[in-house]
């Protein structure tokens, strides 16, 4: 008999439960990947909405024989209204639409997605997401120059991608434990920088060509996944546990679930078709683990009676900001976020600036940025899991990054190879702390022993740290537009001053952390309540 393939057995090794875990993880990485997508291509598109026209020439007037061609700088290629002197600020203008509309959308968000299914929400959210991503495309198709009419849409866009984090935060969050989470986390993250490449590579293919376009493939892409997210995505296990008991029942019953409320608790009646014979199964795969449950023997009976434990309610705002951690963390993101972002939607643009290259090779070269980004994500999970100190890890990235971003501002002129490699360095040490801040922290802080099991506060909690560091990605892009007209060393000097902030206000937790390691030295730190 021939030997099974070593690759057979190791996905043998798996059971149903690890399929599935492996499922989720997968689909709400791609979901969150065509988030980022849509959002990249302004960032590219802005070189070509302001180009440097210098080399446009009209073609000489016939009423004067001989007369040299007439240069005609900001005239003839620029997109309106961005052909003006202060274009920088009128494209700040269009960032912080954007970024502001989201941090205040944010702290709504989780409190709504807490309240209704995360699948049809999030379904919802990257629809209208991809309708007003392709409209900003067809400002080019007809032809459209009114600022107020992109700002319109980027106000909109960024309401209705407030869905998407909270609601894959929460959906990964309820399919993974605390085990190695900063590792599980720092990979899932990279979906960030992945959608960033991405988006770049997808703009930067369109953008001198036709810039519509470079809105218009990414936003059917977003739609599009968000038809498969309706189709496909997994709530909770335990979604899992009810449609196999369901399955399981022969198919000659005929089930209905009815959910009764009673003083906070809920019974579920499970009804079978009269006259059909009937067999019981285990009550575990309808209410899951943590239910408490009586089955009354299904033996010419019509009705099975469980009773579940208490349903946890929604906490309320000011209860998820006692959670310990909350407030530093939220306040850390906030500048953290704020150098991030302005990477985010500056670095072609001073790319192009500063190398003197053309919107698509910008585009391709701060992809390296984003590389940089995923490794530094990962790097930071894996090691805050080992020392057990998310905050400490933090801290030490921030701190590396303040010179680094100084560096960079001093390498980019000296050629191709230097800022190739600190592109990768600074995305690394930029993005480390985010990433870590927005997924394993937040994992972390939304199921603190403080709430006591309730699991509802995963979205909240997530909403409240990504809605306060939104509140940066906004400030940050506009003053960088305001700073780069007296030049781009005012913008690094404002970045190394965030980060300086950000790790200030860790200090706290950091001291916290290495207080308790030296009394329980190998054991991750747990916070307590205010």
């Amino acid at each position: 008999m021939a030997p099974v393939p070593p690759g057979i057995r190791f996905l043998a090794s798996f059971n149903r439960d690890q399929w599935y875990k492996a499922f989720t993880f997968a689909l709400t990485f791609l979901l969150y990947t065509s988030f980022h997508l849509s959002r990249k291509p302004i960032s590219i598109v802005k070189s070509e909405l302001h180009k440097n026209c210098s080399h446009v020439m009209r073609a000489p007037t016939e009423s004067i024989s001989g007369q040299q061609p007439v240069l005609h700088p900001e005239l003839d290629c620029s997109w309106k209204p961005f052909d003006r002197n202060n274009y920088k600020q009128l494209l700040g203008a269009m960032d912080y639409s954007f970024l502001c509309a989201y941090a205040i959308g944010m702290y709504l968000s989780g409190i709504i997605g807490e309240r209704l299914p995360i699948r049809l929400y999030l379904t919802v959210g990257m629809l209208t997401s991809g309708l007003f991503t392709c409209l900003f495309g067809l400002g080019y198709v007809y032809d459209i120059h009114s600022l107020g009419f992109y700002v319109f849409v980027q106000v909109a866009n960024g309401l209705v991608q407030t869905t998407g984090w909270p609601s894959v935060v929460t959906c990964i969050g309820n399919w993974f434990g605390k085990g190695r989470r900063g590792l599980i986390m720092g990979l899932w993250n990279s979906h960030t920088s992945v959608g960033n490449i991405l988006g770049s590579l997808i703009a930067g293919y369109y953008v001198s060509s036709n810039w519509g376009l470079s809105f218009i493939v990414p936003g059917v892409i977003i739609a599009a996944m968000g038809v498969i997210c309706f189709l496909f995505l997994i709530e909770h296990p335990n979604d899992l546990k009810i449609a196999s008991a369901q399955s399981s029942a022969p198919s000659s019953q005929k089930v209905h679930k009815n959910w009764n409320g009673v003083n906070g608790h809920k019974d579920l009646y499970l009804q079978y078709k009269p006259g059909a014979k009937t067999q019981s199964w285990d009550t575990e795969l309808l209410l899951g683990q943590e239910s408490i449950g009586v089955c009354v023997p299904v033996q010419q009976q019509q009705v099975v009676v469980v009773k579940s434990e208490a349903e946890p309610s929604p906490i309320s705002f000011m209860r998820a900001l006692r959670i310990p951690g909350v407030v530093e963390f939220s306040l850390c993101l906030l500048f953290a976020k704020l150098v991030s972002y302005t990477f985010l939607f500056w670095l072609p643009l001073y790319i192009t600036k500063a190398a003197h290259l053309d919107a698509k090779k910008a585009g391709d070269l701060s992809t390296l940025f984003d590389v940089g980004g995923i490794v530094g994500g990962i790097l930071a999970g894996v090691i805050s899991d080992k020392m057990g100190k998310r905050a400490t890890t933090c801290a030490v990235m921030l701190l590396l990054a303040a010179p680094t971003l100084y560096g960079f501002s001093m390498i980019s002129q000296f050629g191709l190879g230097p800022t190739i490699g600190m592109l990768l360095v600074c995305g690394g040490l930029v993005n480390g702390p985010y990433a870590l801040i927005t997924t394993a922290v937040s994992a972390d802080l939304g199921t603190h022993k403080s709430l006591k099991g309730n699991a509802r506060a995963l979205s909240t909690v997530t909403a409240i740290i990504d809605g306060t560091g939104s509140v940066g990605a906004a400030v940050g892009p506009l003053l960088a537009g305001l700073l780069s007209a007296q030049g781009w060393d005012q913008v690094f000097y404002m970045l190394m001053t965030a980060d300086f902030l950000a790790l200030l206000l860790l200090l706290r937790l950091v001291m916290k952390e290495h207080c308790s390691h030296r009394k329980r030295p190998g054991v991750a730190v747990e916070l307590k309540e205010h």
